[in-house]
């Protein structure tokens, strides 16, 4: 005689798989891109991280003695929780490796902008690129294309400016930068002045509104009426000051290192622009829409183009807000994408922790950038904190995936049998629970454990 009790199936403990796995089961193979290769004449990774190298020495040496005086219970690097070096510790550290203090402090804020040190509140820790620094040339390359990416924030603007203009001249520098990529060589002042000036009339151009109503005549845009000189200068030298170009005798010239950091943001946005839902030009959300049918690799590149042409906070903000909303995949590639942003997204991930939707993936998330092996990253997690996940995680697969691979999220449970997991599944109190219940129980092939489950997805819609 078969009996009826529902049976006691165990589940096989594994890793939990990561939210962006439910779409990959419904891939649409796309014709692999060639590989890019950079200019003629650019030096090889391992001469290019060698430079990054010896631009940001002083920087590392800041940081390494930083991680030996400033570790837990061994000082703290500033009051204010901005990541200010005080003055006692600046004083100290210019003791110790016999520099001023004003050259500590500069060497500590290209450490911060180079994600080679982080601070939290009054205590300073490495970060992971420092770690890394002296085996992997790809994180000095990214550490160094950090500090490319906040070069405005490197050396102090001119005073006595309109924040607007300054804003317009730092929108415009990626424009200037790329014309002084093409030309491979130097480049007169004047010239970049003239094409500034183009390019800032182009951006007062693209924000005038369209007046529907009558009106005489056409109002041409008013040219800039900031002197565009000396923020051209201070662009120019606050570039020069991360190795980007070379500065002097009328003209300027890109590095090598920084005529590639320009051909990778040049090659990353061609990458979104040439993709078939036009990831670049996308909103957060469906720009990670159109990435949910891509492998890991070519959604990571989408992923980097996107982020190359916007500023990274309000990037960050975005990715945020899409993993607010109700789609629970949506959720699981922002924060996949916000794990390419890294440490720039460090602040806003924290703020997070205390949404019990976006928690999971937080502490996730922080375990990594701390520096935990992703395979051991969930343990991180409370045992509600991975139930939640597991719920969530299911959803996603209930809404985009398919009957398999919903069968299969089972084995990803943290509960060693199915009578644990629904018990706690129940309790976490996910507002998705009735729905992913009722899908596993329809795609589950043993009759018994399907209507366990579709018992126990009563019991939560009717509260018992």
């Amino acid at each position: 005689m078969t009996s009826r009790i529902p049976r006691d199936s165990r589940l096989r403990l594994v890793r939990p798989r990561p939210l962006a796995a439910a779409p990959r089961a419904m891939n649409h193979r796309r014709p692999r891109r060639p590989a890019p290769r950079p200019p003629e004449g650019t030096p090889a990774p391992a001469a290019l991280a060698g430079m990054a190298r010896s631009q940001l020495a002083g920087a590392v040496r800041v940081a390494r003695w930083a991680d030996t005086a400033l570790g837990p219970g061994r000082g703290s690097a500033g009051g204010d929780g901005k990541a200010t070096l005080s003055d006692a510790t600046a004083e100290r550290a210019a003791r110790d490796l016999g520099l001023t203090p004003a050259q500590v402090r500069a060497d500590w804020d290209t450490a911060r902008l180079a994600g080679l040190v982080e601070v939290h509140g009054d205590s300073a820790r490495p970060g992971w690129r420092l770690r890394a620094w002296d085996r992997d040339d790809s994180a000095v390359l990214r550490g160094w294309v950090a500090l490319f990416d906040a070069w405005s924030l490197a050396h102090p603007e001119p005073e006595d400016h309109e924040p607007a203009a300054v804003a317009e001249v730092v929108s415009a520098m990626p424009q200037v930068l790329s014309f002084l990529q093409l030309s491979a060589g130097p480049v007169p002042v004047p010239q970049l002045l003239d094409l500034l000036r183009q390019r800032v009339t182009e951006l007062r151009t693209e924000r005038c509104e369209i007046d529907y109503a009558p009106r005489p005549a056409p109002v041409a845009p008013e040219p800039p009426d900031t002197p565009l000189e000396p923020l051209l200068d201070w662009a120019l030298r606050a570039l020069a000051s991360v190795g980007a170009l070379t500065y002097g005798d009328g003209q300027a010239t890109l590095t090598p290192l920084g005529s590639w950091a320009v051909w990778v943001k040049l090659e990353q946005i061609c990458v979104a622009a040439q993709s078939p839902a036009g990831n670049i030009e996308q909103s957060a959300e469906d720009m990670l829409r159109g990435c949910a049918q891509l492998r890991p690799n070519a959604a990571r590149a989408e992923y980097r183009a996107w982020l190359a042409a916007r500023p990274v906070g309000s990037a960050v903000t975005e990715l945020i807000g899409a993993a607010r909303g109700e789609d629970a995949l949506l959720r699981g590639l922002a924060f996949e994408a916000l794990r390419v942003v890294g440490a720039p997204a460090e602040p806003e991930v924290r703020a997070v922790l205390g949404e019990p939707a976006l928690r999971p993936y937080a502490l996730l998330w922080l375990a990594e950038h701390d520096g935990a092996d992703p395979e051991d990253a969930h343990e991180v997690l409370t045992r509600e904190e991975a139930t939640w996940l597991w719920v969530d995680t299911a959803a996603a697969v209930a809404d985009h995936g398919e009957a398999p691979m919903l069968v299969r999220h089972l084995e990803s449970a943290v509960q060693p049998t199915v009578p644990a997991l629904l018990s706690e599944v129940r309790a976490v109190g996910h507002p998705r629970t009735v729905q992913v219940l009722v899908a596993l129980a329809a795609a589950h092939p043993d009759p018994a454990l399907a209507k366990a489950v579709r018992r126990a997805a009563f019991q939560v819609h009717t509260g018992g």
